[in-house]
């Protein structure tokens, strides 16, 4: 076995070549986050193939993120049991030949396959009644603050310390597909800034795209709106308040949404799972948050702003929310002026000419 040593990550082990899975949770936002999981395993071992167990929902991702070898989609209910939907997935994934499985939500039906599969190795953390489903138990999860700290360690041999850093996720969109979006939909080379109105709970739904929307349109920039059909009604309303410079680009699929964002100069997103996807393409993002905590559910890349409530800037407590989803009056409290100042800011310092030494 070659142990070159990571200072990071552990051993690196080259001469391992079998196959390795990743079960992720299936969100967006933490499915994006899962790609850290990859980076590590590549560099623990760099000459195993991974491959990565997804929703048809969030299957298009795994085209944009490297050292990523396949998707196995596959569509399990979240609600309930299928045993032969199961059992299907488990018979493709004996097929697949995988040494080891990294199962990461602590369900026992996230482990059934890989159990029927009779992958080698499933790892996971100790979480409902999984016995006889893992064999490779972790503890301590309960110690670990953040949802990347709990996943990406099941990739470092037991006993590892946590890692002061952890590689960020990537989403690579090719230049190629950017501009062949931009002309099938009919736009030119002006600027533009994606906005995703959509996230879960009312907590998290900041009311002022609208007003933003129209302001941005005014200072010259196109404006499209993103998300998945359950945003239409709120891109509806964005759209009537910008007038003709904003496109309601809802409803479509989620590759349609992840190229609208690399294709944009700025994001603007809730918390939420396009902020990950927004973060991850590498476009500028400014992400709004009400009472959910930047420090739990930013992306690991850096966003160019993150725009909190007056009552929380400066909290250094790593609180994960202090509402519950029914409670907008946290995310209502952000004024407008306090996003589009930070919009015109970022915009403004993009513009501005790099030095040169």
């Amino acid at each position: 076995m070659n142990t070159d040593s990571n200072p990071s990550f552990g051993p690196v082990d080259a001469a391992d070549t079998r196959p390795l899975l990743i079960v992720p949770y299936n969100w967006i936002g933490d499915f994006v986050r899962g790609h850290t999981v990859v980076r590590v395993a590549r560099q623990r071992w760099p000459n195993r193939p991974v491959d990565i167990l997804t929703t048809p929902l969030c299957a298009p991702l795994v085209d944009y993120m490297p050292g990523v070898r396949k998707a196995i989609v596959h569509d399990l209910p979240r609600s309930r049991v299928t045993p032969d939907r199961q059992w299907r997935l488990a018979q493709r994934l004996r097929a697949e030949g995988y040494g080891t499985a990294l199962i990461m939500p602590r369900t026992w039906k996230s482990a059934l396959a890989p159990a029927l599969a009779g992958i080698p190795e499933r790892v996971g953390f100790v979480g409902e009644v999984r016995f006889g489903l893992l064999n490779r138990w972790r503890w301590g999860e309960r110690a670990l603050p953040r949802l990347i700290d709990k996943n990406a360690m099941l990739v470092l041999p037991p006993g590892t310390a946590r890692p002061a850093h952890w590689p960020e996720p990537e989403l690579r969109v090719p230049a190629t597909d950017v501009a062949a979006w931009r002309q099938a939909n009919g736009f030119g080379r002006e600027p533009a800034v994606a906005l995703a109105p959509g996230s879960v709970g009312a907590h998290k739904r900041w009311p002022g795209y609208p007003e933003l929307a129209k302001a941005l349109t005014a200072d010259g920039m196109q404006v499209w709106v993103v998300g998945g059909p359950g945003e239409s009604e709120a891109a509806r309303a964005i759209v009537a308040a910008a007038g003709p410079r904003a496109r309601d680009l809802t409803g479509t699929d989620l590759r349609q949404g992840v190229l609208a964002i690399a294709a944009a100069d700025l994001a603007v997103s809730n918390d939420s799972g396009l902020m990950h996807v927004a973060a991850a393409t590498g476009t500028p993002t400014i992400g709004i948050f009400g009472p959910t905590s930047p420090w739990h559910w930013a992306p690991l890349n850096p966003l160019a702003a993150a725009v909190q409530p007056l009552s929380l800037r400066g909290t250094e407590m790593p609180y994960h929310s202090i509402a519950r989803r029914d409670d907008d009056s946290y995310i209502s409290s952000i004024p407008v002026a306090d996003v589009l100042d930070a919009v015109r800011e970022v915009l403004a310092g993009a513009r501005q000419p790099q030095a040169t030494s």
